[in-house]
Parts: C-alpha cells; structure tokens; sequence
C-alpha cells in the first residue's frame, strides 16, 4: 500500500492495527470540477473564479450509467468547486433522483446571487436536495476573513431563501452549516469544538438575529491539503500541525471514516478513496493493484474492487479528537 507521509509523524499505516479496509460502497462523492465564485483561504480543492476544469459530456454520461447500475448506492454527494456551477450538475441530481438516492450539494450558498443561479433555491427544494453549506463561523468578521468580503451577508440571505422555502422546517428539505476552524498562525493550535455545544450556539445567534433555522452543524477539521497546506508551509507549521494531529490520535474513530464506505470521483473520472487523496493524487487501487476509473467500475460490473483504503499523514486530521468528515464529527 503506498504511502505519503511527512517527516516527524508516525506513518498512519504504523498506527493501525490493522489494514483500513472498504466496507460495501454505497456513497458516490463526486467533484465536478474547479470553477467555483469564490476562492476560500482554506479550501482543500483550491477552487475559484479563474479556474476552468470541469466534467466532460463523457464522464458525466458514465456516472450517471453508474448511479442507474448500481442499486447499493444510497447516497449522491455533489462538490466542486461551486458544483452548480459546473457541466452536469443537473443531469447527475436528475438521474440519482429518479433512482431514488438522496443527493447532498456541497453550496457555498452565494452562488445563488450570481448571474443564472437564481433558479437554485427553488430547484434544490423542488428535487428535495440535500444542502450541506460551509459558514465557518456564525460572526460576519470570520466568515468574511476566510471566504471572502461581503460572503457572509449573502450567506445570510441565502440561508433565509431556503428557510422561506421550508428548508430547516420541512423534514424533506435538509439544511446542515459546517464549521472550519481558522488556519492556525502559531504552533497555538486546538482541535474544533465540541459540535453539540457549538450547533447550540449556531442556531440561538442566527434566531435571534436573522431569525434562521437549519437542522445540523459539521464541525471540520482543516486537513494539511489544498490550500491549508501551502498555508501551514508557508508559516513553517506543517510538520508541527501533524504532529499535533497524530498527539490527538483516536482510535475509535478508525470504525466512523467517510472514506469506508464511499468513492471519491474527479472530474476526469479517475476513482479515489476519499476527497483529500484525490486532491493530493493519490489514487484508489484495486485489490489487483489496478488503478481504478468509472469506466473500469462499469467494465468490472462492481463498485466493491478494493480492499484497502490508501492513506498518507494528513489521515490524522480525519482520526484527532472528535473525528472529522463530510458528516461532521465522528465520535
């Protein structure tokens, strides 16, 4: 199993006790591409407006043949970049809608204010998606340090779109915030909060003021890739910051990991354990030791060819603490 590791941390490999292996696939988390609106200073998949990659006519009729073969797929997870703003977002939410799988949106909510999105909110509630939406924080400086100046006021108002529509308030219409912590600018550095305290505090400061409900908070730890990593080099905090991450190791988070159940799908349609080994290119294998693409899923007729889960030193960010994942804490 190859490994990447940084100098001065255990291999994670070394700190398992056994391989991390595949359970039954049944979530497909694809990335349509890199364009995006904004450009967030953490953003692990170093999105934004100058960016052009994105899904072809190609991959996407093979994921969308994928999501109507395979019936074990419960879970449709759609990212970017903005995926709204990338080819074949609409026709993956159709089909995994008419096959009956929830589809989650990885929003960054402002998208709905640009040119030809308007059309989002009522569209999301109308096919009953799922809105996971990044607000790293509920006070408007912090917001606007990370993603950008004047992102939390429209995250606001979008958030109010949606509620407006039922969101929050409808069992079908689901709305989850996610908490990043900031990036660290000394050796000072802390896991994320307890996340039943911290949704506690979400949802009383957005009531009482913008009068907004939504259902769950995710608190995210930020994972050494993308542009978190070049952050921590530039500061000289990379090695101290997985250090850290190893020193906070838990074990039973080891059962929780998104990357057990899921497959990570790039826009090229190469095939990844998770989302952060795609970023860093590291590439699923199957048991044969082929690496996979969704054409080869399709060829094979199965999504279960691997045994085991690749990892590298930034797996400790996922595994500190409470845990960290697309879902949230783990444990």
């Amino acid at each position: 199993m190859t490994q990447i590791e940084a100098p001065a941390v255990t291999p994670f490999r070394t700190k398992l006790n056994s391989p991390l292996t595949k359970n039954r696939i049944t979530v497909l988390q694809i990335n349509l591409g890199k364009r995006c609106n904004l450009a967030c200073t953490h953003c692990h998949v170093d999105a934004g407006p100058k960016r052009t990659e994105e899904l072809s006519p190609e991959i996407c009729h093979q994921i969308i043949d994928l999501i109507h073969r395979f019936p074990q797929i419960k879970i449709v997870d759609l990212t970017g970049g903005a995926p709204e703003m990338n080819y074949g977002f609409k026709p993956i939410v159709e089909a995994a809608r008419e096959t009956g799988k929830e589809v989650i949106v990885r929003s960054n909510l402002t998208i709905y204010f640009e040119p030809g999105f308007d059309y989002l909110p009522e569209y999301f509630a109308e096919n009953q998606l799922k809105v996971v939406a990044s607000l790293p924080c509920y006070l408007e400086d912090n917001v606007d340090k990370m993603r950008g100046n004047g992102v939390y006021n429209d995250s606001i108002r979008a958030i109010q779109w949606l509620n407006q529509l039922g969101y929050g308030k409808d069992p079908n219409l689901i709305i989850d915030l996610v908490y990043n912590p900031p990036l660290p600018l000394s050796d000072k550095f802390s896991l994320t909060p307890n996340q039943v305290k911290l949704e506690q505090d979400y949802k009383k400061f957005l009531k009482e003021h913008f009068d907004i409900q939504f259902n769950q908070l995710f608190t995210i730890t930020n994972l050494p890739v993308g542009r978190s990593k070049f952050h921590l080099q530039r500061t000289k905090l990379y090695s101290p910051y997985l250090r850290f991450l190893e020193d906070n190791y838990n074990a039973s988070t080891i059962e929780h990991l998104m990357c057990r159940d899921e497959l990570s799908i790039d826009y090229l349609g190469n095939v990844y354990d998770c989302d952060f080994n795609q970023m860093e290119n590291l590439g699923a294998k199957s048991r044969t030791g082929e690496t996979l693409t969704v054409g080869k899923l399709l060829e094979a007729g199965s999504l279960d060819l691997i045994d085991q889960i690749r990892t590298a030193s930034y797996c400790y960010g996922c595994t500190a603490g409470c845990g960290s994942s697309c879902g949230g804490a783990l444990v």
